[in-house]
């Protein structure tokens, strides 16, 4: 995957850096890399039993028990297909480490602020409440997300089953290419 350069020039000169990017049901994702602890293959994990929403088990790291989210479920987007084993995106939060289930890794990514957008109010209010920014890349929307947002109880204990798609609005998601305006 080549290193994506931002298109357009709106927003606030405060919100650049270097994000981590991966893919959830082709939206495009970045988290800030300070934020990243590792990026790994599936890990098997241990289920909880009657967990709640969004999460879908734990992850022994080298000693370190790690909670594992559904991004999908998170995002009240359509379950993963059974033969799309996911990825792991682990961040550091407040309390520790969390594991993000995502679809695919992207690169990690310069991000210019001047090209920062807020979120737009066409987006799913599942997607509106871990969003924190948009920026408009060469060939897709990279929509930004931060740890208290994605790691809020009240959105991970809610998080769908995948029954429903993400309302997007305006926004069109091309399969493999992530959203376009």
């Amino acid at each position: 995957m080549a290193r994506d350069q931002v298109a357009g020039a709106t927003g606030t000169a405060d919100r650049g850096g270097q994000f981590a990017t991966f893919v959830v049901d082709g939206l495009w994702f970045g988290v800030e890399v300070s934020r990243v602890q590792e990026v790994l293959n599936y890990q098997d994990m241990t289920r909880v039993p009657r967990a709640s929403g969004a999460i879908v088990g734990l992850i022994n790291l080298r000693g370190q028990i790690v909670t594992a989210i559904d991004m999908r479920r998170r995002l009240g987007l359509k379950v993963r297909p059974p033969n799309q084993v996911p990825m792991n995106v682990v961040i550091l939060a407040d309390d520790g480490a969390v594991s993000l289930l995502v679809d695919e890794i992207g690169d990690v990514i310069d991000l210019d602020g001047a090209a920062y957008e807020p979120v737009p109010e066409s987006l799913s209010q599942d997607i509106r409440a871990v969003a924190t920014g948009v920026y408009k890349l060469e060939n897709h929307l990279l929509l930004t997300v931060g740890a208290p947002q994605v790691l809020d109880q009240r959105g991970v204990a809610a998080g769908r089953t995948g029954a429903r798609e993400a309302g997007l609005g305006g926004v069109t998601v091309t399969e493999g290419h992530g959203a376009q305006a």
